[in-house]
């Protein structure tokens, strides 16, 4: 329970004033704004007091204090705050004393220090000045992250009292990062760690599929996109951490209408340059033979034309996969998942999913991690084909090439900027942001590349088909997690199929206005 402070209101002025380490201060017009204190240094203590503020609901805490400046202290803060809000996905202020305080003994530095869940949004370095230093900390993200957080307390904090106050709203602009490839780290060397990471993850989870489902071999459509060379890559990694010879891995190109001659190039380089099974299964008589057998006009490239190929090639690579006692290692990708981008029980289906967790922004970053990893190997066939995929636009090869033999079918034409989807995924899936704030953000952090109308046009057509699409990922295959949001229905994101959007496009309909 509270600290007993021996009393629990005050007379100041003629008003009873609350007194004690129980108070809870919250804002009437934000209601997640609820701010405690701990004062000194508290925070260094075994079992801090804000520990037991957080537990309360608090999700900004305030700390003033009379610090002594040594050698390392600053160093400590940054590492005990970095940690301490993190774990308590708060919130916390912390200002000492300075200039002007006596320096008989000690001197006390005025380190000033405002923290956001493990992030430091800015700072008045220790010894610098009695600058004024400020900052966004966005209290209601705070609150969706403390609601999932396993925050338990072995003392009771239902006896905290509330003191409420009101807060005027103003315009406020932003000064606080936003990033605006949320999946991405800016570092180059952070952003290698988190590949290598990844691969680590998708690997063993293969691993553990191949061995519990006693496969003999894996089975993977291999187009020379982005999505089934990051999977053909994870597989060639699970064969080696088996110790089982890459041939196990049956890679099949199934060329058809849209099949130019860059992508079954890179495909058929990367097949042979990580040595395994290699095969092509035109696919272009079976598929004309199906449109003659259910009355369809091949003329007509409707949504039949294309989806007519994409069932095709999964019934030819779970036949293969039967044949041989393997398992379809399955491509698609998170951002696919949240658009719904996918063919139902077509390229949507497999055994299992290496890349269902992985958003389309990272999957470029993990193939091009791979090409500097082959380039340092010297593997430069290799190299030169991933490096090449990278640069290759985003298509699913559904439809016929132009005349200049060269992809017609560009994903992001149609559904948009995968770097504008991947920030509203990131950003909804991970703290519940409504259209309004995720649009804000947007403006702020992308608004250099695109202009307003293109981030709001690409926001309405993201909330749309991410509700409209919720069916396919409901009978998602399964598939290793590897960041921290993800869609799969088992665990991540349970929602209805037949949710309804129309809150949030009427949301969008009144911003319009």
């Amino acid at each position: 329970a509270p600290l007993d402070c021996g009393t629990d209101t005050i007379t100041l002025d003629g008003c009873e004033i609350p007194f004690g380490t129980d108070l809870l201060f919250a804002c009437r017009e934000m209601p997640d704004l609820k701010l405690a204190v701990e004062l000194g240094e508290d925070l260094f203590a075994a079992l801090p007091p804000s520990a037991r503020h957080a537990t309360a609901g608090a999700t900004l805490i305030c700390a003033p204090a009379a610090s002594v400046e040594l050698v390392g202290a600053a160093a400590r803060r940054h590492t005990v705050l970095a940690a301490h809000t993190a774990r308590l996905c708060c919130a916390y202020v912390y200002a000492s004393a300075g200039q002007g305080e006596s320096t008989t003994d000690v001197v006390l530095g005025g380190h000033a220090l405002l923290y956001e869940n493990g992030q430091l949004l800015c700072e008045r370095p220790a010894l610098s000045s009695n600058a004024w230093i400020s900052s966004e900390p966005d209290v209601q993200m705070l609150a969706t992250l403390a609601s999932r957080a396993p925050l338990t307390s072995a003392e009771p904090c239902d006896s905290y009292r509330t003191v409420e106050f009101s807060f005027p709203f103003a315009k406020t602009q932003l000064t606080r990062p936003i990033a605006a490839s949320p999946f991405i780290p800016a570092d180059a060397t952070l952003r290698d760690a988190r590949c290598k990471t990844v691969l680590d993850i998708q690997v063993a989870g293969l691993v553990q599929r191949i061995e519990r489902a006693f496969a003999k071999k894996i089975v993977l459509g291999i187009s020379g996109g982005l999505d089934s060379t990051l999977a053909l890559l994870v597989m060639a990694r699970a064969m080696d951490a088996l110790k089982r010879p890459r041939t196990d891995i049956i890679a099949v190109t199934m060329p058809c209408f849209g099949t130019t001659k860059r992508t079954k190039s890179n495909a058929t380089v990367l097949c042979e340059e990580l040595g395994v099974d290699f095969r092509c299964v035109d696919i272009y008589d079976a598929v004309n033979l199906h449109f003659r057998d259910i009355g369809h006009d091949p003329e007509n490239r409707n949504v039949v034309y294309e989806n007519a190929q994409a069932r095709e090639r999964t019934q030819i690579l779970m036949d293969i996969a039967n044949g041989c006692g393997g398992m379809v290692i399955g491509t698609g990708d998170l951002s696919e998942l949240a658009l719904g981008w996918a063919t139902y029980n077509g390229d949507q289906m497999s055994m299992y999913g290496v890349n269902a967790d992985v958003p389309k922004t990272l999957v470029r970053h993990l193939v091009s991690y791979c090409a500097r990893l082959a380039a340092a190997e010297q593997n430069t066939a290799l190299a030169t084909a991933l490096n090449d995929i990278v640069d290759t636009p985003v298509s699913p090869e559904l439809l016929p090439a132009n005349d200049q033999g060269e992809i017609a079918q560009k994903t992001e034409d149609l559904v948009g900027p995968y770097e504008i989807h991947d920030f509203y995924l990131y950003y909804l899936l991970r703290y519940g942001f409504s259209p309004e704030k995720l649009y804000r953000l947007a403006r702020y952090a992308l608004g250099g590349q695109y202009d307003d109308a293109t981030l709001f046009a690409w926001l309405r057509t993201f909330v749309r088909r991410f509700f409209t699409q919720q069916f396919k990922r409901n009978c998602m295959p399964d598939g290793p997690k590897v960041g921290s949001v993800g869609l799969s229905p088992r665990a991540d994101w349970q929602m209805p199929s037949d949710a309804s959007a129309a809150l949030w496009l009427a949301e969008l309909d009144a911003m319009e206005k």
